[in-house]
């Protein structure tokens, strides 16, 4: 896929400009870098992007040190490529971080090589050279373009040193640029998966067991179904071969499925709710898994499994010694001396992602080769499982990534990719599988369920001197042992337990933290209260104790940039003065390498929340591309306040409550923030995280929030019941 940003010296392209318009010889520079002889510039985006800009942001780091002029560029998609990319994936808001370094590299690299390739023609020494927006200038007066010099610096071998621009130097790091793909998709062009197209394709669905703790045992009435106009075929699917050792991504919920075949989605739609299926309970088992490196034993048990029981388990947890994560000082000392306890119990359901496209994948599988197209957002790994599954070597398999229609996790477990490779290798012609919004609502992947319980002791000077942290889930913990306020307090305890279920679980933005972070800032604002002091103030007392004189080594954030997100929200929202006139609550919270604080104005009207104000600070170092930082901010806002609002998932007899967005409760227009608010904390330190570190403090700002206008606090999600 291209995207045009003008080329230098000729008209300006557009987005409706045809491909066949763009040279068809390029001289590679490096994996990053195109250019042609016309001086036409390409820059690969080498991470698939699904909505949070990095198909932009990317190409601007490599544009930057290649020092060209940013209209003067076309954006390439790039498809999977592990011999020019690393870290091809988008996940844990690392796109930037992680490629912050060798992106610019790249950049560097080429405006290096072109440089000796000017220096080899003019017969100069290259220190003479310089560029400017795409153009090698001579202290002579001598100049080209980038494209004249393009095949000679092809030729060149790489150069071992090679320098990056200072910082203050930026011309487009820093500059906000237009979504690339802005045009394409306000004019509904073709990007994603699900616009994807190839004659001769079929479409292809599948049906899952009807509940969790069930497989599949028989088709009953596959000759009816088999009549229905426009059906091609129907047969069972196994995804993974018995004994396979699955890796981190490996997830899938039912690993035999029923394939329908067909020549239309109505077709197949129609025919798939014709299909009756007989399926039997399976038996409790174990996955052997390689989690990059480290071996683990999955237990699924057997069972119809349901939300009634999960609490009860959890509930039972919580009195049983968990295990011990961190430990410093004395805490049963400390409590056992304590004037005031404090103690408060949060709790959060299973959420289904519901992404806006539905699952989906192109595949076109024959003996030599596998051809798929589709959104996801590990592919490398997935092509690694899709490599054992076919017994077809890598190099012959081809994935080539489109735009995804939100991901935010759902879209790590490719399972699909793998039933449409299996599907069109059985049928031995090229499909489409398309999941409904059912099927990928009732078949996982989902945010797990959690508990946890904080207790501080207090002592009769209203000093915190102790905090116990103890937390579950089903099936992971959402206690994160190092995170602050440990390294604040003198006397910490953090445990934990899990509990096995057979629901599968995975990714949601911001993994575990998006639950931390509500009961952490909910129970800090509540100790807050408890002990007289403003709840800024407090939290800034506690960051100042672990800058000063920190307790424990493993603390795994910074103080001073924690405290600097608190106090630009405080200055940004003016706390201290609308505070006494305005019903307002503050988080603040540290996840994937950086730090977001939240302030939320709002009122309850008839039960109804209005939220008029928020006001959010980052700090996430250097912003690449502005605009779209704010707008991922922004979009975390929303998203969090209605999630903590109305998102739940039940289940009764392994089956989930809700299987479409009529009953699966999102936030409306009419229910997001009047005005947001969004600044940065101004830095030279390297880019990290910004797609979820603005997620997670949300939800206890919201409750705290909630609590200064009716007096309740929130300890259970959703918040409206």
């Amino acid at each position: 896929m291209l995207s045009y940003c003008g080329i230098k010296g000729s008209k300006p392209l557009t987005q409706e400009t045809e491909i066949n318009s763009i040279p068809k010889e390029f001289y590679s520079l490096n994996g990053f870098v195109k250019i042609a002889a016309d001086n036409t510039i390409t820059i690969m985006a080498p991470n698939p992007e699904g909505g949070q800009g990095v198909k932009t942001s990317l190409p601007m780091i490599v544009a930057e040190e290649l020092d060209v002029d940013w209209k003067a560029i076309i954006i390439q998609q790039a498809d999977l490529d592990t011999k020019h990319f690393t870290r091809q994936f988008i996940g844990g808001s690392q796109a930037i971080r992680q490629g912050w370094k060798p992106l610019r590299m790249a950049g560097a690299t080429a405006r290096q090589l072109l440089r000796e390739a000017a220096a080899k023609s003019w017969s100069v020494p290259m220190e003479e050279i310089s560029t400017k927006a795409g153009e090698l200038l001579h202290v002579s007066g001598k100049s080209a373009s980038y494209g004249d010099m393009a095949n000679l610096a092809s030729t060149l071998p790489v150069p071992k040193n090679v320098k990056l621009k200072n910082i203050k130097d930026f011309s487009i790091i820093g500059k906000s640029k237009r979504n690339t793909d802005l045009q394409k998709i306000i004019t509904g062009q073709p990007l994603f998966g699900i616009d994807t197209y190839k004659e001769g394709m079929h479409i292809a669905m599948i049906v899952h067991p009807p509940a969790f703790g069930l497989k599949f045992k028989s088709i009953d009435n596959d000759a009816e179904v088999r009549k229905m106009n426009g059906i091609i075929d129907l047969f069972p699917i196994k995804i993974f071969n018995e004994g396979y050792e699955k890796t981190f991504f490996d997830t899938t919920s039912f690993n035999e499925v029923i394939a329908i075949i067909g020549k239309s989605t109505w077709e197949v739609m129609n025919a798939k709710k014709t299909i009756k299926a007989s399926w039997e309970p399976f038996e409790s088992y174990t996955e052997n898994r390689n989690m990059n490196g480290r071996k683990q034993v999955s237990r699924i048990p057997a069972g119809l499994e349901n939300t009634a029981d999960h609490v009860k388990k959890m509930q039972e947890a919580m009195t049983k010694p968990g295990t011990v994560r961190r430990k410093d000082g004395d805490p049963d000392t400390a409590f056992s001396s304590a004037t005031k306890i404090i103690e408060r119990t949060y709790t959060a359901p299973f959420l289904a992602h519901n992404c806006m496209e539905p699952m989906n994948f192109f595949a076109h599988v024959t003996d030599d080769k596998a051809e798929l197209s589709g959104p996801l957002q590990k592919p490398e790994f997935t092509e690694q499982a899709l490599s054992v599954r076919l017994d077809m070597p890598l190099e012959k398999i081809d994935i080539k990534m489109t735009r995804l229609g939100g991901g935010f996790g759902r879209r790590s477990y490719a399972h699909w990719l793998i039933e449409a490779a299996l599907i069109s290798q059985k049928v031995k012609a090229p499909i489409k599988l398309i999941y409904t919004r059912e099927d990928d609502m009732t078949s996982g992947i989902y945010r797990p369920a959690y508990t946890i319980t904080y207790k501080a002791s207090v002592n009769a000077q209203n000093e915190v001197t102790a905090l116990h942290i103890k937390g579950g889930g089903i099936p992971e913990s959402p206690v994160h042992a190092n995170r602050f306020p440990a390294g604040a307090i003198d006397n910490y305890l953090a445990e934990d337990f899990t509990i096995d279920t057979n629901l599968t679980v995975g990714s949601f933005r911001a993994p575990r933290s998006n639950f931390a972070a509500s009961a952490e800032q909910s129970f800090l604002d509540e100790l807050a209260e408890a002990v007289g002091k403003d709840p800024i103030d407090f939290r800034l007392d506690l960051l100042q104790r672990a800058k000063e004189k920190p307790v424990g080594k493993n603390n795994d954030y910074d103080a001073n940039r924690y405290a600097g997100v608190l106090k630009l929200v405080r200055e940004k929202s003016n706390w201290d003065t609308l505070m006494k006139e305005k019903k307002m609550g503050i988080a603040a919270y540290f996840c994937h390498d950086s730090y977001a604080a939240h302030v939320i104005d709002l009122d309850i009207k008839d039960s109804n929340t209005i939220i008029n104000k928020v006001w959010c600070a980052i700090d996430c170092g250097i912003i690449v591309n502005p605009d779209n930082a704010k707008n991922m901010a922004e979009g975390a806002t929303v998203d969090g306040i209605g999630t903590a609002l109305y998102g739940k998932l039940s289940f009764d007899q392994g089956v989930p409550d809700k299987n479409n967005l009529n009953t699966y409760r999102h936030i409306r227009m009419n229910e997001a923030p009047k005005a947001i608010q969004v600044d940065f904390v101004q830095s030279n330190e390297d880019p990290t995280g910004m797609g979820e570190p603005a997620y997670p403090p949300v939800f206890a700002a919201l409750a705290n929030a909630m609590y200064k206008v009716d007096g309740v606090r929130r300890y259970e999600q959703p918040y409206i019941r």
